[in-house]
C-alpha cells in the first residue's frame, strides 16, 4: 500500500479518518497543522506569573509543549478528537452542591479513567490508517504528555476557548474528553472553531467559588478547586477551605453555569457511567474508608492517583463545611490521631469549624 500523495487521495483519507473515529466512540474529530505560536506566549506569560503553581510539569518541557514537531519528530500535522462523558443518571450537580452532607465529584471523575479507554481507540484509529496506506509516524496523547489540547482543538475545529478556559462546542457544550494523534501526514487542515461563542456572557467567572477565574480566559490555577483537591500535594490555604463547600474531587461549577451546556449530549460510553455512588456519596462514609478499601473501591479511576491522604484531606475540608452533627463530629474525632500530619491539620481545622478545639497534642 502507499502513503496518498494527490491532494485527492489526502481528502479521502481525511474524510475516512472521521467516519472511523465516530464509529470509535469520538464525536468530533479535526485536523490541523502545528503552529501554536500564540499559544506558546500566553503559555509563557502564564508560567511567568506563577499561576500554574505546583505544576512544575507545565514548564518542564520547554518549547517541546506548543511545538510538536520537537515532540514528535516528523510531525506535520494534529488529529485532534473528542469524546462525551456527562452521564446520564448522575444526580444533578446544582442539586448535590446544596446538599452539604453528600460529597461532589467532578462529572469527569464519576465513572472509569478516561486515559486508557481513549489511548486505545486513539490506537485503533491509527490501526484503521495502517490498513488503509501502509506505515506512518504517528503518536497518540490523552493529557499524557507536554501537549496543547485546548490550542490545537480550537485550530482544528472541534470548539471554541470559553472564558472560563474550557473548549466550548456550540452543539454539545463543553462535557467532553479531548485527545490528539501527532501524525507525519500532510492531511488538509479543518477551519478554526470561532473566536468567540462567550459574548458579554460572565457566567462562569461569577459561578467560580474562590475567584479563580481572575478575567475572561484568565485562570490562577492555586485559587482552584480542582487544582487545590488533585494537583496540590500539600495543606489547602485556609482562606479557600471555606470556599471550597463539599468539592472533594474536582469542581464544575464554571460548567455547571455555562449556557452552551443546555445542549451537552450524554455519553454512550459505558465506562463513563457512575461507580461506587460517586455522584451522591456520604461524606461520613467516605472518610470511613482505609487505604485498602479506597484503593480497591476507586481501582480503575482516576481519583485513585491522588491516594488515600490527599482524600481524606479533600472529605475533611467538607466535612468541615458541612452541618454540623454527631455523625459528623464522631467522623472527625475518629481521624484526630491519623498518622498523617496532613490529615491530622485539615481534621483540627474542620472539627474547629463545628467549634471542637484541638483535643489531642497528637493534632498539633
Amino acid at each position: 500500500m502507499d502513503r496518498p500523495a494527490s491532494f485527492a487521495e489526502l481528502d479521502r483519507l481525511a474524510d475516512n479518518i472521521r467516519g472511523w473515529a465516530r464509529e470509535l466512540g469520538f464525536r468530533r474529530t479535526g485536523i490541523c497543522d502545528t503552529d501554536l505560536a500564540c499559544a506558546e506566549e500566553r503559555l509563557q506569560q502564564w508560567l511567568a506569573a506563577g499561576r500554574h503553581g505546583h505544576m512544575d510539569w507545565m514548564a518542564r518541557h520547554g518549547s517541546r509543549r506548543t511545538r510538536p514537531a520537537e515532540l514528535v519528530p516528523g510531525t506535520v500535522r494534529v488529529i485532534s478528537v473528542a469524546m462525551d462523558y456527562w452521564p446520564s443518571a448522575a444526580r444533578s450537580g446544582r442539586d448535590l452542591l446544596k446538599d452539604g452532607t453528600r460529597g461532589y465529584v467532578s462529572r469527569y471523575a464519576v465513572g472509569r479513567d478516561y486515559h486508557k479507554l481513549m489511548r486505545n481507540r486513539l490506537q485503533k484509529l491509527a490501526d484503521r490508517i495502517r490498513e488503509q496506506i501502509g506505515a506512518f509516524g504517528y503518536r497518540a496523547f490523552v493529557d499524557s504528555a507536554p501537549v496543547m489540547e485546548k490550542p490545537l482543538a480550537q485550530k482544528a475545529g472541534i470548539g471554541t476557548m470559553g472564558k472560563h478556559t474550557c473548549i466550548i462546542d456550540r452543539e454539545a457544550g463543553s462535557w467532553f474528553f479531548l485527545g490528539e494523534l501527532y501524525t507525519d501526514l500532510p492531511l488538509p487542515v479543518d477551519a478554526p472553531a470561532e473566536p468567540d461563542v462567550c459574548g458579554g456572557c460572565r457566567a462562569c467567572i461569577n459561578a467560580c467559588p474562590t475567584g479563580a477565574i481572575t478575567g475572561p480566559y484568565q485562570l490562577d490555577a492555586r485559587r482552584c478547586i480542582s487544582y487545590q483537591t488533585i494537583e496540590n500535594p500539600g495543606s489547602i490555604p485556609q482562606e479557600l477551605r471555606p470556599l471550597m463547600g463539599n468539592r472533594i474531587y474536582g469542581c464544575d461549577d464554571c460548567q455547571l453555569v455555562c449556557p452552551w451546556n443546555r445542549h451537552a449530549t450524554t455519553t454512550a460510553e459505558r465506562d463513563f457511567r457512575v461507580r461506587n455512588q460517586l455522584d451522591d456519596p456520604d461524606l461520613v462514609e467516605l472518610f470511613a474508608w482505609d487505604e485498602d478499601s479506597f484503593l480497591a473501591r476507586m481501582a480503575g479511576s482516576p481519583i485513585r492517583r491522588i491516594g488515600h491522604e490527599a482524600w481524606l484531606r479533600n472529605i475533611a475540608v467538607a466535612l468541615g463545611n458541612a452541618p454540623t452533627s454527631p455523625a459528623i463530629i464522631a467522623a472527625l474525632r475518629q481521624r484526630r490521631e491519623h498518622p498523617s500530619a496532613l490529615v491530622r491539620e485539615h481534621v483540627a481545622w474542620a472539627l474547629a469549624r463545628h467549634g471542637i478545639e484541638r483535643e489531642s497534642a497528637a493534632v498539633e
